[in-house]
């Protein structure tokens, strides 16, 4: 019981001081304030405040250093692939420049790995995009989001998993907020991106269980560059009717 008490307590003030780098209440280069003061208004002790500096220093939030004190540090010094730092900045909001690097990225890792699913993928995994696929058809028809999201994630999720690629499993679990941020920004342009969009998907399938290796990563850039022109039409859309 006490140790979960302590875990409790350490994970809500990493929760905190998290939110509050990221939040812009200690901007970059600006000094944490002295362990004591912290502790105090954490409501902490300083073996919970030292633990909680060790987790930012590691996610790069922070850096520390004897006569420099406890230092923020920029946004691109941030480890965007830890879960943690990305679901602090989902909560504020992802500045675009940051989503599209996004998907850039993806247009660099998920094509290679949808081909190296149509080489390895099983029955399983062919079986999985099926039922994620079907998932976000039934969402459309109920004109359901959030489980279209839902559904979605599961799918691109899954096509890294039908590569038997461990690194790039484990690059979709660390972006899945940043991945669902798109997501919903795409089902909302104003052209029914959903509607282009179901049938790219389900013609990687088909190129996977056919094992066209080649085919099936020409598809999957087409449906990457389609999502990129709908995140931009998105973000443009969103920009243009804000207050």
């Amino acid at each position: 019981m006490l140790k979960d008490k302590i875990k409790n307590i350490h994970g809500g003030t990493l929760d905190a001081l998290g939110m509050a780098i990221i939040g812009g209440q200690y901007a970059p280069g600006d000094k944490l304030p002295p362990e004591q003061k912290l502790c105090e208004a954490l409501g902490v002790s300083r073996t919970i405040l030292r633990e909680v500096v060790k987790s930012l220093v590691a996610k790069g939030l922070i850096s520390t250093g004897p006569k420099i004190g406890t230092i923020v540090l920029p946004s691109e010094r941030w480890n965007w692939f830890d879960e943690q730092v990305v679901g602090w900045q989902g909560r504020i909001g992802f500045e675009p420049k940051l989503l599209e690097d996004l998907q850039e990225l993806r247009r660099v890792i998920e094509p290679e790995a949808v081909r190296l699913a149509a080489k390895r993928a099983t029955a399983d995994h062919i079986l999985a995009l099926e039922t994620a696929y079907h998932a976000m058809a039934a969402a459309v028809d109920a004109g359901n989001e959030e489980d279209y999201i839902q559904a979605d994630y599961a799918f691109h999720i899954g096509l890294l998993r039908a590569s038997q690629n461990a690194m790039f499993i484990q690059v979709g679990r660390a972006i899945g907020s940043m991945l669902r941020e798109v997501f919903l920004i795409t089902t909302r342009t104003p052209d029914d991106g959903i509607a282009r969009s179901l049938p790219l998907h389900w013609e990687i399938v088909e190129k996977i269980r056919a094992r066209d290796s080649e085919g099936a990563y020409a598809c999957s850039k087409f449906q990457i560059d389609r999502s990129r022109k709908d995140l931009a039409a998105g973000v443009s859309r969103s920009d243009s009717t804000a207050p």
